[in-house]
Order: C-alpha cells, then structure tokens, then sequence
C-alpha cells in the first residue's frame, strides 16, 4: 500500500519537472524566434517557424509539432515595433495513456531593427 502511494507521488514529481522543463525550454525559444524575426533583413512571420525548429531540436518532435506558434509585429506603448510569439499546446504526460492534459502558453518578444 505504501510502495503504490510512493510511486504515485514519484510519478507526480516527475510530471511537474517535465511541465516546468518543457515550459522553460519553449519560453526560450519563443524569445529565441522573436529576437531571429527582429532583425531587418528578416521577415517578421519567420519567427514562428523558427521556435518550432528549436523546441523541435531541444526537445522532441512530438513536443513541437504540438505546438500553435503565431509571430506578428506590434506597436507597443512608447511607440516601438515589436515582434511577438505566441505559443500555445500542451505538455505530454509522463503516462502516454493520459495523453497531453496540461496547457501551455507562452509568449517572447523583441524590438524590430530598424530597416
């Protein structure tokens, strides 16, 4: 009885740090593919592409082919064109037959050179 409960707590751990990983690692890349769209020869609409080639080469293909990655300019307060990525998918389970239950959303940003 108490092995099964210290195996699930276990499996429980495990999850979260594979959450908090694939979270940081797509973070990075979203802020990665906005800082390679920010640059004035570069098309603004690459990022995106350029975050799934990276989630996909840090983690796994699976992972990046889960994600929804969109990359546009905007204008921000003080009047500076900005390159946004949003990512949005969902991280797979530790236990493939609980299939990719927790969502994940992120974003990264990065001022756009000047031509």
């Amino acid at each position: 009885m108490v092995s099964i409960l210290i195996v699930m707590l276990l499996l429980a751990v495990l999850q979260v740090a594979v959450y908090v990983h694939v979270r940081n690692v797509v973070t990075a890349s979203a802020l990665d593919g906005a800082r390679y769209a920010a640059n004035a020869d570069v098309d603004s609409a690459i990022g995106a592409e350029r975050t799934v080639e990276v989630v996909a080469h840090a983690t796994s293909v699976q992972t990046a082919e889960g994600l929804t990655c969109t990359s546009a300019e905007e204008i921000d307060r003080s009047g500076l064109t900005l390159v946004v990525v949003r990512c949005s998918g969902s991280v797979p389970a530790l236990l493939a037959s609980l299939g990719n239950f927790l969502p994940l959303e992120v974003t990264g940003r990065a001022v756009k050179e000047a031509a």
